[in-house]
């Protein structure tokens, strides 16, 4: 808490335009009419500002969860923990099953398609323990447009999407999360560890702890954002920013990077040229046939 503490007071001072604060308004009158909600929450800057927005229009009828499984990085769980306490709101914890999924496990293209079931169906059941009347994930305007399969997920188990449905983008949720003081304000994107594995490729814990390991070893040499990428043959694909790249011509560097993720159970190790990308895996999607509820998307 004390990190977050000392991020919060770095929060840049920011005056909403008319604009976004009518989306925050809406936002807020939005949540109301629910009565109570559960928040789909994951640390990251879309359901951190939804949960600050649930916290500010329900106060205690609003509750954050988080569910943990061997795809989330190492850390990202405490983080949920202190960012929910600096929020003030009510936060649970609980183990998902995905990984006990065989179809999960086959890594097709809708993989988050069934990761997102399995979720969401552990919050209904946390929602009518608690007696909230609604779950709300963080999906917000941008990613209308983009490859998603678990909004399908979404749409039917009845999960709403607040953040989209007030046409909030990615851009003004960092802007209204300075105006709220939450530290994520600037933080980058940190999807599951099993979104770095490339389709068609076998999830496995153990795949899951190398990828972690190579991340956590590439941030504390100073790249971020990074991403190690999973490829068939026990491959690593490094992707970092390209203003980055140039760092790599130190052979130091590359030995040590090379070396490590040797022991940690990769055997070829190769440096993306065209840099970090979010996303960097869906242009696999177009190359396999997706199921047929990927296809909808």
């Amino acid at each position: 808490m004390e990190n977050f503490r000392e991020n919060q007071s770095e929060v840049l001072e920011v005056q909403l335009s008319a604009e976004l604060a009518a989306k925050r308004d809406a936002l807020l009158e939005l949540l109301r009419e629910f009565g109570s909600c559960v928040v789909a929450f994951s640390g990251g800057l879309d359901s951190s500002v939804l949960a600050k927005a649930a916290q500010v229009a329900l106060g205690d009828r609003a509750i954050a969860a988080t569910g943990f499984s061997a795809s989330m990085a190492a850390g990202e769980l405490e983080t949920c923990r202190e960012l929910a306490e600096l929020i003030g709101i009510q936060h649970e914890v609980f183990p998902t099953s995905e990984m006990e999924n065989p179809v999960y496990q086959q890594n097709p293209p809708d993989r988050c398609y069934h990761c997102k079931s399995d979720l969401f169906e552990r919050l209904w059941e946390l929602a009518q323990r608690r007696q909230a009347a609604v779950v709300c994930d963080g999906a917000n305007w941008d990613d209308l447009a983009d490859y998603r399969p678990g909004s399908q997920a979404a749409r039917e188990k009845q999960v709403r999407s607040p953040l989209a449905e007030v046409g909030l983008t990615k851009a003004e949720l960092r802007q209204l999360a300075a105006w709220w003081r939450l530290p994520v304000w600037n933080k980058p994107a940190t999807p599951c560890l099993a979104s770095r594995i490339a389709y068609g490729e076998q999830i496995t814990p153990e795949r899951l702890a190398m990828i972690d390991q190579a991340e956590r070893l590439l941030r504390s040499l100073g790249f971020e954002p990074v991403r190690v990428r999973y490829h068939r043959g026990d491959l690593a694909r490094i992707e970092v920013p390209q203003d980055a790249l140039s760092r790599f011509l130190d052979p130091a560097l590359r030995a040590q990077v090379a070396a490590r993720l040797k022991e940690l159970g990769f055997k070829f190790v190769s440096l993306d040229l065209e840099g970090f990308r979010s996303g960097g895996l869906n242009v696999l999607v177009t190359e396999m046939s997706p199921p047929a509820k990927a296809s909808r998307q």
